[in-house]
């Protein structure tokens, strides 16, 4: 008889496939933390360059950081793309959770054409000039709707929710019937708690995405630039920085760049370890059956 090899944990070709595991995973966490690594030195470094990357900045400053911060007219975007944000990821989470739930329903009429509904719009996209037509059309020009509404909901996030949805038992769902549940109670007290999971890793998608739109503001908010959102007083002050100059600050533009990329992040950062909870339960979830 052969011996069947296995991978005990005392095992030569366990230790072994450790680690090449080991290694192949701190060879990915290089390649991803590097980038961040230099935006973040150049940001504190007046001699900051594209081509160079130092482990620690050459001549140390926070002008950068100061330029941006004392800059009055940066609370107005900043309070938009707070509120742009908050309000976007609401609709676009109230949308898709109900849209979700709905395909999740197996004897919903019209389901297989709601679903091809959905499934188009991640093939086929409009592009931007019919979706520019569109929104002037209704008359969303130069107001928050546009941005808000224009992107309320993303077909492969509802397909993610939809399988999570599925994913609870019927049982449940049998028994908040038995208790004289509504369809509307049961998804509001029933498949949204058991759901936080999957809502939490779908909602810092949509925070993410709205707090770094700046496009769409460029293209539908044309003659009201009092409702720019953050990321686009940033742009400006970065494109300002290209022409001008600064008086009382001597630093490279690049390190500007860096500062403001490092700003512009720092809200992300600050939200994923508040969800970062519930992308664990979801992996215990997902492990545990029966």
């Amino acid at each position: 008889m052969t011996k069947r090899k296995s991978l005990h944990s005392h095992s030569t070709g366990y230790n072994i496939f450790r680690t090449i595991n080991l290694i192949f995973m701190l060879s990915i966490i290089l390649v991803i933390m590097i980038p961040i690594l230099k935006i973040v030195i150049d940001s504190f470094d007046e001699k900051a360059s594209e081509t160079i990357f130092r482990i620690f900045p050459e001549a140390i400053t926070v002008d950068a950081y100061k330029l941006i911060l004392s800059r009055p007219a940066i609370f107005r975007p900043l309070v938009i793309s707070f509120i742009t944000t908050i309000s976007g990821t609401a609709i676009a989470m109230t949308i898709t959770s109900f849209y979700a739930y709905g395909l999740a329903q197996k004897n919903l009429p019209g389901r297989k054409f709601l679903m091809g509904l959905a499934l188009v719009t991640m093939v086929f996209r409009a592009g931007m000039i019919p979706l520019f037509l569109v929104v002037r059309n209704l008359g969303l020009m130069n107001s928050l709707w546009a941005v808000l509404l224009v992107h309320a909901m993303d077909a492969y996030y509802l397909l993610l929710l939809k399988n999570f949805f599925e994913s609870i038992p019927t049982s449940i769902f049998d028994a908040a019937e038995i208790d004289g549940c509504t369809p509307l109670q049961t998804f509001i007290r029933v498949v949204l708690p058991l759901s936080k999971p999957g809502l939490a890793a779908i909602g810092l998608f949509y925070v993410v995405y709205y707090w770094n739109q700046f496009f769409d503001y460029i293209l539908y908010i044309q003659t009201k630039p009092n409702l720019h959102n953050f990321q686009v007083f940033l742009r400006s002050l970065v494109i300002e920085s290209d022409t001008q100059g600064f008086e009382g600050f001597s630093f490279a533009t690049q390190s500007l760049k860096n500062a403001a990329i490092t700003v512009s992040i720092i809200p992300v950062l600050i939200l994923y370890p508040m969800v970062q909870k519930h992308f664990v339960k979801g992996i215990n979830l997902g492990a545990v059956k029966g």
